[in-house]
């Protein structure tokens, strides 16, 4: 592939949303004092996509170069105190440094909120190609293509899963003992606390979650908790997973609750429109869901019978997220209008959900 064309497929960053700015003249005073040789101003331009953190490219001149690094900060009106800890998100990188290779260098991190208003951290840019939910022009993204990306998604989760958490640093990360019914009680909850219509399904999804919690769980792993297409970095050829980005919700627990928020955001060719918009699963050659959990089962040897309660709560999770952003934007936290259109996410998962149940099936229901 010729260099121009690598160009229009490697993640572009753009102008910074309205409202989202950052002040380049602290940021500058204070980075300056904090990466050794870095001088001048910082230009900055934002990753329009994502639906959490927000996400900055950072150019700036480091020991007489022109050099890029990503800054990550909560979005306006999240509780950075909880869901958008930007501390823990960086010690995680650095945990992960040794143990799991793929993850970007963490630089510095700031918990002074004088400088931007919000904690945030700075890490390495790591060039490549993020598959977004629009397909690149310049990309070949054909059946076998397709086939071989999603195969490579699978096998890197198996990996990742398979990752030495021995140390203390990641052992500190959760608590495995009770994780499963944890979650499940703490994103009903968060579905509650941040509800802002009445959805059909999600009180009978809920009730049916709680009542088939699994009494065993399987042996804890690393957990990403977000894994999805456009949380890895491929290389530009499109032969490997150079890095998996986004760590915020990262942990040790059940492997299985990773794979099911990963089916969740796995929609097929059938599915409901509204969920095709983190991906481009449905495009022809994907493995569909139950290839990939036969894949994952084949990687790992893990027991996957009882499947559809991870698939559900999967859904859950990705529809209590979306009800969260789509509240912050009622609110008026947030003028992104990309997040005014997420009820209908949280309307199809929760359709989703129900007929998983109901059926007992990943799909075609």
């Amino acid at each position: 592939m010729k260099d121009e064309a690598q160009q229009h497929i490697v993640d572009a960053p753009v102008q910074t949303r309205q409202g989202e700015e950052l002040d380049t003249e602290r940021l500058a005073i204070y980075l300056h004092s904090r990466i050794s040789g870095m001088t001048g101003d910082i230009e900055v331009h934002q990753f329009p996509s994502g639906f959490s953190n927000l996400t900055y490219m950072l150019t700036a001149t480091t020991r007489g170069e022109r050099r890029e690094y990503v800054l990550r900060r909560p979005p306006v009106g999240a509780n950075i105190k909880s869901a958008h800890d930007m501390e823990r998100e960086y010690k995680v990188l650095q945990a992960l440094r040794t143990p799991y290779p793929k993850v970007p260098q963490p630089i510095v991190y700031c918990d002074d909120i004088a400088v931007l208003g919000a904690p945030f951290y700075v890490m390495e840019r790591v060039q490549g190609v993020i598959l977004r939910s629009k397909k690149p022009d310049a990309l070949d993204l054909s059946a076998p293509v397709m086939k071989s990306l999603s195969t490579m998604l699978v096998d890197n989760l198996a990996e990742l899963h398979a990752t030495d958490i021995s140390s203390p640093e990641l052992q500190a990360l959760g608590k495995p003992e009770g994780y499963v019914r944890r979650q499940v009680e703490g994103w009903i909850k968060r579905y509650q606390n941040a509800k802002t219509d009445e959805i059909p399904g999600m009180d009978s999804v809920a009730e049916w979650l709680m009542a088939n919690i699994p009494e065993t769980s399987t042996a804890p792993t690393l957990i990403h908790n977000d894994y999805k297409y456009d949380n890895v970095v491929f290389t530009t050829d499109l032969s490997a997973i150079s890095a998996v980005l986004d760590w915020e919700m990262a942990t040790i627990g059940d492997p299985l609750m990773d794979l099911g928020t990963t089916l969740g955001y796995w929609a097929e060719d059938n599915d409901p429109v509204p969920l095709k918009m983190f991906g481009l699963t449905s495009l022809a050659g994907n493995l569909n869901r139950e290839e990939v959990v036969a894949r994952y089962a084949d990687k790992t040897g893990r027991d996957v019978s009882n499947i559809v309660f991870y698939y559900v709560f999967g859904l859950l999770k990705i529809v209590v997220i979306a009800q969260q952003i789509y509240a912050r934007f009622k609110l008026g936290f947030t003028k992104d209008p990309r997040f005014g259109s997420l009820i209908f996410v949280v309307q199809a998962g929760a359709g989703m959900a129900h007929k998983a149940l109901q059926s007992g099936r990943i799909r075609n229901f």
